[in-house]
C-alpha cells in the first residue's frame, strides 16, 4: 500500500501526488552549472575536471590553493566549487567559511578522512556535501546534485524566512519533513523538497506550515 503526502486542506492530496510522484529529471534545461575546482595535486584536479565536464558542468576556474579559490568564487560568482579540504596558503574549510558568508556558491568539500569531528566542520563552515578519497564519477556526482539541491533549498528558506533563528528552526522541520516523504513515497530528497515548496505555493502557505503538517499526519502515523 502506498502512502500519499498529506494534503494542508485535507484534500487533492492525491493529485498533489502524482504531480510530485512523476520521475524527474534533475538535469539543467538552460545553460550549463558553472564550477570552480580547488585542490592543490593536479591529477586529482584534473579528474575531477574532466569528470564535471563529462557531466555537462562547465569549469570555470581551477586553483591549487583556498585563496585562489575563494578570489575566482569572487570573480566568477560560479553554482559550485568542489574543493579539498587539504590545501596551502588557505584550508579548504576555511574557504568554505568565506565563500559561504556570500551565500552565492553551493561547496562540496574533498577529504581524505571522513571522521566525524571533520564532517561536523565541514558542515558548520557551509559545505553541504563531502567526497571522500578515493572517488570515483559515481561518488562525486550525486554528491554535487544533494550540494546543488541543498543550496537552493537553502536560498528558498531565506527569502522565505528573514529571522536567522527562525530560518534555523524552519531547515531543521523542513529536513524532517522530508525525510518523512522520502521515507514514505520513495521520492528522492530533490523531490521531496519540491513537494514542500509547490504544496506551500498552491495552498499559500509557508513551507514551515507545510513541514508541519507532514510532521502531524505522517510523522504522527508511527
Amino acid at each position: 500500500m502506498t502512502t500519499q503526502p498529506p494534503s494542508p486542506d485535507g484534500d487533492d492530496a492525491a493529485t498533489a501526488a502524482q504531480t510530485t510522484a512523476a520521475p524527474v529529471d534533475d538535469a539543467p534545461s538552460g545553460p550549463r552549472r558553472r564550477v570552480v575546482v580547488a585542490e592543490d595535486e593536479a591529477i586529482i584536479r584534473l579528474d575531477v575536471v574532466e569528470t564535471l565536464t563529462e557531466a555537462g558542468f562547465d569549469v570555470v576556474g581551477e586553483a591549487g590553493d583556498g585563496e585562489s579559490a575563494v578570489r575566482l568564487v569572487e570573480e566568477q560568482t560560479p553554482d559550485l566549487v568542489v574543493m579539498d579540504v587539504k590545501m596551502p596558503v588557505l584550508d579548504g574549510i576555511s574557504a568554505a567559511e568565506r565563500i559561504g558568508r556570500a551565500g552565492r556558491t553551493a561547496v562540496v568539500l574533498l577529504t581524505a578522512f571522513s571522521q566525524k569531528e571533520l564532517v561536523d566542520r565541514a558542515r558548520d563552515a557551509g559545505a553541504m556535501a563531502y567526497v571522500v578519497k578515493p572517488f570515483t564519477a559515481a561518488d562525486l556526482l550525486p554528491a554535487v546534485e544533494i550540494a546543488l539541491s541543498r543550496h537552493t533549498e537553502l536560498r528558498a528558506l531565506e527569502d522565505e524566512v528573514a529571522d536567522l533563528s527562525e530560518r534555523f528552526e524552519t531547515r531543521k522541520r523542513v529536513e524532517r519533513a522530508k525525510g518523512l516523504l522520502m521515507q514514505q513515497m520513495g521520492l528522492s530528497e530533490p523531490e521531496a523538497f519540491r513537494w514542500i515548496q509547490k504544496t506551500s505555493m498552491d495552498r499559500r502557505l509557508t513551507m514551515r506550515e507545510v513541514a508541519d503538517v507532514v510532521l502531524e499526519q505522517v510523522g504522527g502515523k508511527g
